[in-house]
């Protein structure tokens, strides 16, 4: 039952995480860090994130999960191969743009940064990332999914999380999955996507794949990015009545996409998103319960059966911190590069990519195997299915994780 107490409860109460993202750093007075120092007093791992701008919350998601990460470090003694190197998180911001994303990996990159973590979307990770292999330094990127990101061969780019191919693979394989469980209910679908590269690229592959599962495409509806409105688009899905309405956009406009179908009592069997921007996202579940209610999705998810896990969500509700994806990828990146700093006894920016790239760590709250870097792609990473059941993110699938059983089709009304 998704309101067993003995389980983890994936939310938290959300204080100030502008406030949290705030401590992890200091906003000036960078010194710079001489690379070839035996024992530095710092380890400084620069944040390329949207502290600004329209994914503003989700950066600062972002750097509340690195900074647990950097605290959980410190308080056991930092780096020890390096006398006690304390993490210092230094935040660059992209503004949720592109060129400002370049500005800050070039003015970082002349502050001592011993590699970049961070991203969050994919335009923004694909400048930032060729901007950091100019500079020689390595970046390890959270969650944007592009695979041009990890196919360049630049140097040190590397991704903790998996990428589009592997993603979408999964998320039609548990599609195919629940509704053949649930004796094949659902036969026609709609797409709604953003059209930036993200959301037109994505919905062209679902449309090209669909069919080959025995779903018929009725229609892709194309918005901006941002999208205030989504009145017509409520009213078009409604009209058409198809049995699955998957959406690919970020995360203000897929709670207002949801709220729209909610509003306009679209007749369906469910909401099966691909890398959405707010199905597994705690905000949206609790201000929007109703619009939220058994919504599926495909994407970056914790392990809920892992201990660490359940030792994690307790710290982000104590700290009055959301669950949300870009927590636990950053906490987990931050987890990752010190391994990696660890290792290499040193911040010197080739000792550091090379331990990247001989990583096997596991010590991470997904549900991956041991890091194995191929060609900057972590081949131990995989997505993972969830449901919005109550006031819960639950794991639907696959089995092996699974903290709940799908609910699918939707109940009627």
């Amino acid at each position: 039952m998704a309101n067993d107490s003995s389980k983890p409860k994936f939310h938290a109460r959300r204080r100030d995480v502008l406030r949290a993202a705030a401590a992890a750093t200091t906003l000036a007075g960078f010194p710079g860090l001489a690379l070839g120092q035996s024992n530095p007093k710092t380890v400084k791992i620069g944040m390329i994130q949207p502290m600004t701008g329209m994914f503003a919350y989700n950066g600062q998601q972002s750097m509340a999960g690195a900074k647990l990460a950097a605290d959980e470090i410190n308080a056991r003694g930092g780096i020890k191969s390096l006398g006690g190197a304390k993490i210092e998180l230094v935040i660059g911001d992209s503004q949720s743009k592109p060129e400002a994303a370049v500005a800050e990996v070039d003015k970082l990159s002349e502050q001592g940064i011993a590699c970049f973590l961070g991203g969050y979307a994919s335009g923004i990770a694909l400048t930032a990332t060729q901007a950091s292999a100019r500079n020689k330094v390595s970046f390890l990127v959270d969650g944007p999914v592009s695979d041009q990101i990890t196919s360049r061969g630049l140097y040190g780019v590397f991704r903790f999380s998996p990428g589009f191919k592997r993603i979408t693979d999964v998320a039609l394989d548990n599609l195919d999955a629940v509704n053949k469980a649930a004796g094949s209910p659902a036969k026609t679908v709609m797409l709604v996507h953003e059209d930036g590269a993200f959301g037109s690229g994505l919905a062209k592959f679902l449309a090209a794949e669909l069919p080959k599962r025995g779903f018929q495409v009725l229609d892709m509806i194309a918005h901006p990015t941002p999208t205030r409105d989504f009145t017509n688009i409520g009213l078009r899905l409604r009209s058409a009545k198809p049995d699955l309405i998957v959406p690919s956009s970020y995360l203000n406009e897929y709670t207002l996409l949801a709220r729209s179908i909610h509003q306009h009592k679209v007749p369906m069997k469910g909401i099966y998103s691909v890398i959405g921007g707010g199905a597994s996202n705690m905000k949206f579940i609790r201000e929007y319960n109703a619009a939220a209610q058994y919504i599926m999705d495909t994407n970056h998810w914790v392990d809920p059966k892992k201990p660490k896990t359940r030792q994690f969500v307790a710290a982000l509700d104590k700290a009055g911190v959301d669950l949300t994806y870009e927590v636990m990828l950053d906490y987990s990146g931050i987890l990752l590069i010190a391994d990696a700093v660890e290792r290499a006894g040193s911040v010197d920016r080739d000792k550091v990519t090379q331990a990247l790239a001989a990583s096997t760590f596991e010590g991470h709250v997904m549900p991956y195997g041991p890091t194995r870097f191929v060609d900057g792609q972590n081949q131990g990473a995989q997505p993972i299915t969830t449901q919005v059941q109550k006031m819960a993110v639950e794991v639907i699938q696959p089995s092996a994780f699974a903290s709940a059983k799908a609910v699918f089709p939707i109940p009627a009304a």
